[in-house]
């Protein structure tokens, strides 16, 4: 599968990568994890921490090559699918107790950032998440409300309360605290950096290809060595065809870009991330090294495209939508990438054990919150393991 295509940001700015060996023997372990990726390293970290865990990691690419390059690095606890709208969805109780597993799991990547041995640019921040159009503000102000009713930290900014901070103003705006900003490249090697330093194996170049139930456990043959494992936690991220083509999965494509570093940020409040109401929508963010990172334009297309043209064009298009936002800006974009993406026929990650094969674990961050999902899935996951239940598996069972 075609994860992603062009001209990537985050290779350039982290350049201390440990190359790990590929598997050329047989080993055992407690739990092997599949996939090297976000959802990989976090749940590595995590069980990690479990001293009577033997855990190794395995990826058929070399760590952090997969989706995580094309990740943009934004971390907030609303999902692409208001609370409200999810409460009709789901239920009141279901769909809150998930908003706040979503803002737990991003004071669990607080924690994480600052134990970690090295820097990955995690820095706090607010959200503005903006009425695209005057239609919109209805279903705002009901969110508005429904998530201070369940004490979520969020503000209602009038078009005069926007106007005041941005050089642009819009019907209405909602500004969510708690949410992060981070460089995911950094992230997952820094990650699995630390976890191998605590004793967790990590493999290179090392594809699962096929795997069988036993009595002990899981029989795991890849090119050159077999794992025999008691667990496994299956982290692929996209590229599962078990959940693309049985669970009702959607595969998609996106643009992202990365300007020249901007002299000065002045004009844009606090260097809020900022993202709107319409569907597909603009997502903007800056980084430490002063650019701004944007993205949007998702289309119906299962894999990134290979036209560099295309990505140029929608990579312009995406420039003079930011234009638009910060007119005061000069504004050069210096990256552009198509990347792939997946949603989930409900909006929710995969996260949980397989409804048939006691022992085998996914950890897949479906959606536009997926680094948040990933952390949330790590901790699911271990407590499966280790106390075998968690209180929110019921909400994100594979065959739902």
């Amino acid at each position: 599968m075609i994860l992603h295509h062009g001209h990537l940001y985050w290779p350039e700015t982290y350049t201390d990568i440990i190359q790990y060996p590929k598997l050329e023997e047989n080993i055992s372990c407690d739990v092997l994890i599949v996939g090297g990726g976000i959802s990989g390293a976090l749940c590595a970290h995590v069980l990690s921490k479990e001293t009577e865990l033997n855990v190794v990691v395995i990826d058929r690419r070399h760590p952090g090559s997969g989706s995580s390059l094309a990740n943009t690095g934004l971390l907030q606890f609303s999902s692409d699918q208001m609370l409200h709208e999810m409460m009709e969805q789901k239920g009141e109780q279901d769909a809150v107790y998930f908003y706040q597993l979503c803002q737990d799991a991003l004071k669990d990547l607080s924690k994480v950032a600052a134990e970690l041995s090295e820097d990955t640019d995690f820095r706090p921040k607010k959200s503005l998440y903006f009425a695209s159009s005057k239609d919109d503000v209805s279903k705002l102000v009901l969110e508005y409300e429904t998530l201070k009713n369940y004490n979520f930290p969020v503000e209602y900014l009038k078009p005069s309360d926007i106007s005041s901070r941005f050089p642009f103003s819009k019907p209405a705006a909602l500004v969510t605290s708690g949410d992060a900003d981070v460089n995911p490249f950094k992230c997952v090697h820094i990650l699995l950096k630390d976890a191998a330093a605590a004793g967790v194996r990590i493999y290179a170049k090392t594809p699962l290809l096929t795997k069988a139930k036993t009595v002990e456990g899981f029989t795991c043959e890849t090119e050159n060595g077999t794992v025999s494992a008691r667990y496994i936690i299956l982290a692929t991220g996209y590229e599962n065809d078990f959940i693309v083509q049985k669970m009702g999965a959607d595969l998609n494509r996106t643009y992202a870009i990365v300007t020249e570093p901007v002299q000065t940020l002045k004009s844009w409040y606090k260097e809020w991330m900022i993202w709107e109401t319409k569907r597909p929508y603009l997502y903007m963010r800056t980084t430490k090294d002063g650019r701004i990172i944007a993205g949007g334009l998702d289309e119906d297309k299962a894999e990134a495209t290979l036209n560099d043209e295309i990505i140029k064009e929608r990579g312009e298009r995406i420039l003079r939508k930011v234009k638009k936002h910060f007119p005061d800006l000069s504004l050069k974009f210096s990256h552009a990438w198509c990347a792939t993406f997946g949603e989930s026929h409900d909006g929710l990650p995969y996260i949980g054990e397989h409804p048939n094969r006691l022992g085998e674990y996914y950890c897949l961050g479906f959606g536009g919150n997926g680094t948040v999902y990933s952390m949330m899935g790590a901790t699911i996951i271990k407590d499966l393991i280790t106390k075998g239940t968690h209180p929110a598996s019921h909400l994100f069972k594979i065959a739902r």
